[in-house]
C-alpha cells in the first residue's frame, strides 16, 4: 500500500492538514454539556485544543469535525482559521469524514493528517512539533504516546449476596494476573498519518465493520508500522470529572512557564 519511505524522502515538503475530532458527547465524562464545551481557564477545551495546535510552526489552520446538530462550534473564536465537517455515530466515521474534506481542498495523498482530541489542551508544543517531524520521516505516521508506569493487571468479575442495602452492587472486580508490562504504550493525541494511507486503511475499516479505538489501530490491522514517540505526561484527556481539577493545574503552570 502507498509509497516506499525513500520517496517520501525525496519528497520533504508535504502540507500539515490539522483536524480535531468533536463530534461526540463524552458519555464517561457525565455533564450536561459535550465533554468539548467544558470551561477551563475561562475557554472551552475545543478553543484551548486549537491554540495548542495554533502554537505548532507547521499548522495555520484547522478542520473541526462537529456533530450535524452542533450549534456551539461556530459560535466561538478560535485561535486560528477554522473550517468544518460532520461527523458520524462512530469516531473513525467522523475521522473520514474530515479526510474527505481534506482530499476535497486539493490536497495529496502524500500530505499529512494530524488527528488531535479536543479533550487533550494540554499537549505540550514541542511534542506537536515533534510528532509532524517524526511523520514526515515515515512512510505511514506516528503518534505520541507514554511507556505505562503503573502495574497493570486484569481481573475477574465475581457476583456477591449482601445484607446491606446501601450496597446495591451486586458484582465485584478482583485481580487475576499482572500483565508484563514492558512492551506496554499508552496511546496519545496528536496522531498524524499520510493522507492516502490514512483514507485506505478507514475504508478497510467501513468494510469489514471493525471496531477501533484510535487511527493506529486500522493501521495495525493491516500490520503497517506506524512509529511511537514518547510524549508528555502532562497531555491527559479530559475523561472523567476529577480529570478538570488535575488539567487546570497543569494549564497554570504551563502558563507560568517562560
Amino acid at each position: 500500500m502507498g509509497h516506499s519511505l525513500k520517496y517520501y524522502l525525496m519528497n520533504p515538503l508535504p502540507r500539515t492538514y490539522a483536524m480535531i475530532v468533536a463530534a461526540g458527547r463524552g458519555s464517561r465524562f457525565g455533564a450536561s454539556v459535550a465533554k468539548q464545551y467544558t470551561q477551563l481557564q475561562d475557554q472551552t477545551l475545543l478553543q484551548l485544543s486549537v491554540a495548542r495546535l495554533a502554537s505548532s510552526k507547521y499548522i495555520n489552520q484547522c478542520l473541526l469535525v462537529v456533530a450535524e446538530d452542533d450549534i456551539t462550534a461556530r459560535t466561538l473564536d478560535f485561535a486560528i482559521p477554522v473550517y468544518y465537517a460532520i461527523g458520524g455515530v462512530e469516531r473513525w466515521q467522523s475521522v473520514q469524514a474530515g479526510v474527505a474534506a481534506i482530499g476535497s481542498t486539493g490536497a495529496n495523498d502524500s500530505d499529512l493528517v494530524l488527528i488531535h482530541d479536543a479533550a487533550r489542551p494540554a499537549v505540550p508544543s514541542h511534542d506537536i512539533d515533534q510528532i509532524i517531524e517524526a511523520a514526515l520521516l515515515e512512510p505511514y505516521g506516528a503518534i505520541l504516546a507514554t511507556p505505562v508506569a503503573d502495574t497493570l493487571k486484569t481481573s475477574y468479575i465475581k457476583s456477591v449476596t449482601t445484607d446491606n442495602l446501601s450496597d446495591k452492587n451486586n458484582q465485584r472486580y478482583y485481580a487475576k494476573r499482572t500483565i508484563d508490562r514492558s512492551s506496554m504504550w499508552q496511546a496519545q493525541t496528536p496522531q498524524v498519518f499520510r493522507l492516502g494511507a490514512l483514507k485506505k486503511v478507514l475504508d478497510y475499516v467501513a468494510e469489514h465493520q471493525l471496531t477501533i479505538t484510535d487511527e493506529a489501530s486500522a493501521f495495525e490491522y493491516l500490520d503497517l508500522p506506524i512509529r511511537l514517540v514518547t510524549g508528555s505526561r502532562q497531555n491527559i484527556k479530559l475523561t472523567y470529572p476529577d480529570d478538570a481539577l488535575l488539567l487546570s493545574a497543569i494549564l497554570t503552570a504551563q502558563s507560568d512557564q517562560p
